[in-house]
């Protein structure tokens, strides 16, 4: 009786194992076609190129330069969802070539395609997570470095990296509002923006505390240390948002730029510091060439802060009422980075973890901002089973 050799046994029952897999995607791309509002958006690309072919559309430069941003992006989804529907059928036309022929050369290629899938597939997963108010505005991120002076101060500095490269990996902008170097290394502060689609609905994510354990560098006996830096992450509103804020309750400080910021660094008093008195927050902003314009934009950045907090008070209040436990206030630690005696870069509210901690500090953001993102959209129930 004749049978297949026995390569092409295995390559038939690996075959099936990716059909069997890809199939279960089918439902999930229709959900995900009809998330995104495919067809609204079409319509929505249509009006914009309109609008771009009047002879006025470029008078205003601000309003044109939003709508160009706005048709970048709703392209951008558009051709996300048509791509990975076109690698699905793709797919499955390589796995029945493959089985028509007997080749089992085709595998290898039809794994790599399916794992492609696959991660393109959670990327825009993620996308269809990004739902709530401010989810596609740019961020402004402001880091502290905490208790621990130049060790934390060195954290500060590799944190700003990171994001450093996680901005240039998604095409972003990035652009330095306020900077204070550490006395001997690292950043005792920075404040800036990230520009890009939904920055925001993305680098909320890393809201809260960060904490590292290495053996210090700075430590001349090598013990192992632990450092601590704040992240502060908020939308960049440009709108004007209905918060009423009382001259009576600020304090305006001007100071000397330092830092990374341009040739006007150190020449003027142009720096700008606001502190809100009822509240205690703090915003500051050095980036801008005048005095005028860095203090317009620390209130801009005063306002979003305040109207956030108004509605994290409300949500607080409706949470209360509910009877819900809250593992994840504002402060609390976050996530873990190790780096001795082992490596790992641990989310400590989701639950995933990576071991490669260097490729982390590297921009990898990536895995725990789609499981934060996840996280949210099931109820921000707790997968952490203790500290590391």
């Amino acid at each position: 009786m004749w049978s297949l050799p026995i390569e092409m046994e295995a390559s038939v029952v690996e075959l099936d194992q990716v059909k069997y897999s890809l199939l279960e995607y089918e439902k999930p791309l229709e959900e995900m076609e009809a998330s995104l509002s495919v067809d609204s958006k079409l319509e929505r690309i249509k009006e914009i190129e309109r609008n771009m072919e009047e002879p006025n559309f470029w008078d205003d430069a601000a309003s044109s330069a939003s709508m160009v941003q706005e048709l970048k992006t709703l392209k951008g989804s558009v051709e996300s969802i048509a791509g990975l529907k076109q690698a699905y059928e793709d797919i499955l036309t390589l796995i029945e070539m493959a089985e028509e022929e007997n080749d089992a050369s085709l595998v290898p290629e039809v794994q790599a395609e399916f794992a492609q899938f696959e991660e393109e597939y959670a990327d825009l997963r993620t996308e269809t997570l990004l739902s709530e108010e401010f989810d596609h505005e740019n961020a402004i991120v402001t880091l502290h470095a905490g208790a621990g002076g130049t060790e934390s101060c060195d954290w500060a500095g590799m944190l700003y990296r990171m994001y450093q490269h996680w901005v240039n990996k998604k095409g972003y902008g990035i652009e330095i509002l306020d900077w204070l170097d550490g006395e001997e290394a690292g950043i005792k502060s920075v404040t800036f923006q990230v520009n890009g689609a939904s920055a925001y609905g993305y680098l909320k994510s890393e809201h809260g505390v960060h904490r590292l354990v290495r053996i210090s560098p700075f430590n001349a006996a090598g013990k192992r240390q632990t450092s601590f830096v704040s992240c502060d992450v908020m939308p960049d509103i440009e709108d004007d948002i209905n918060v009423e804020i009382n001259m009576d309750d600020l304090r305006i400080d001007t100071y000397r730029s330092s830092g990374a910021g341009g040739q006007h660094i150190n020449k003027t008093s142009s720096a700008i510091r606001i502190t809100h008195l009822p509240t205690g927050i703090v915003v500051q902003c050095q980036n801008e060439r005048s005095q005028f314009q860095n203090k317009d934009k620390a209130m801009q950045m005063l306002k979003a802060k305040l109207f956030l907090l108004e509605k994290q008070k409300q949500a607080d209040y409706a949470a209360g009422i509910r009877g819900d436990v809250k593992d994840i206030n504002f402060g609390s630690q976050i996530r873990s980075y190790v780096l001795q005696p082992y490596t790992m870069v641990k989310d400590h509210r989701t639950g995933v973890e990576i071991g490669n901690a260097q490729s982390v500090l590297d921009g990898n953001l990536d895995p725990f901002i789609n499981g934060y993102l996840s996280w949210v959209a099931n109820g921000c129930k707790s997968r952490d089973d203790g500290d590391i």
